[in-house]
């Protein structure tokens, strides 16, 4: 039962990221199809999390939630938008990487 748990967290992940990268294409919501991408990605990812939390403990399924959209959405706006990361900026996301790994690998808090 946990691996569809984190099936569902994926998708949730991946609707969240599409959402997010819609909305900044939205530009402040002024552009229709980008808007309405975002809402639908966004529904679909908080739906995709709420299935995964049934299994899934709130603060794990969160964090690997929120830190792989952090993760992907900086490489998405390095790629895409050209946006820069200075050293700082580098080293939280390495720091993000390592929490995560920290939870899959060692955590107790998920099943296996």
């Amino acid at each position: 039962m946990i691996d569809i748990a984190y099936f569902y967290l994926g998708v949730a992940i991946l609707t969240e990221i599409v959402a997010t990268s819609a909305l900044k294409a939205s530009d402040g919501f002024t552009r229709l199809l980008p808007a309405a991408i975002a809402v639908a990605g966004y529904v679909a990812s908080f739906y995709c999390l709420s299935l995964a939390l049934r299994t899934l403990p709130l603060g794990i399924a969160y964090a690997l939630w929120s830190g792989a959209g952090i993760l992907l959405l900086s490489l998405i706006g390095w790629v895409w938008y050209r946006q820069r990361l200075d050293g700082a900026a580098i080293l939280g996301l390495c720091l993000i990487i390592a929490g995560i790994l920290v939870i899959k690998l060692f955590s107790r808090s998920v099943g296996r």
